[in-house]
């Protein structure tokens, strides 16, 4: 998030956190709505951690819902037990757990 600007990183929290904008359908993208249920043909990975203090458990896997046109088998979700926000990027779970999760979701689309 270093490579940000402020203006960029407050508008998205507003957008996506606050106001909730992609799940009510009014999340804009130069000037065009964003509709998830449009997406059909890639693989889609949400990972969690049981113990984020930022993402609160079931915020990332509901994308699984609103991407509701994209066949069951495309979809993937991971709940990294015992880390939370930075143990689901970093450290030795990232290392030993998530990445390998990850590496074969890539592997396995091409």
């Amino acid at each position: 998030m270093l490579d940000l600007t402020a203006e960029f990183y407050l508008e998205t929290v507003r957008l996506i956190f606050q106001e909730h904008a992609l799940p009510l359908g009014k999340l804009e993208w130069h000037g065009q709505k964003v509709d998830p249920s449009a997406i059909r043909k890639t693989m889609l990975l949400t990972v969690e951690g049981e113990r984020d203090d930022i993402c609160a458990v079931g915020q990332t896997v509901a994308a699984h819902d609103l991407c509701s046109k994209l066949r069951p088998y495309l979809k993937r979700h991971h709940m990294q037990a015992g880390v939370g926000h930075y143990g689901v990027f970093s450290g030795k779970r990232w290392e030993n757990q998530i990445y390998p999760i990850l590496k074969n979701v890539i592997l396995s689309s091409d």
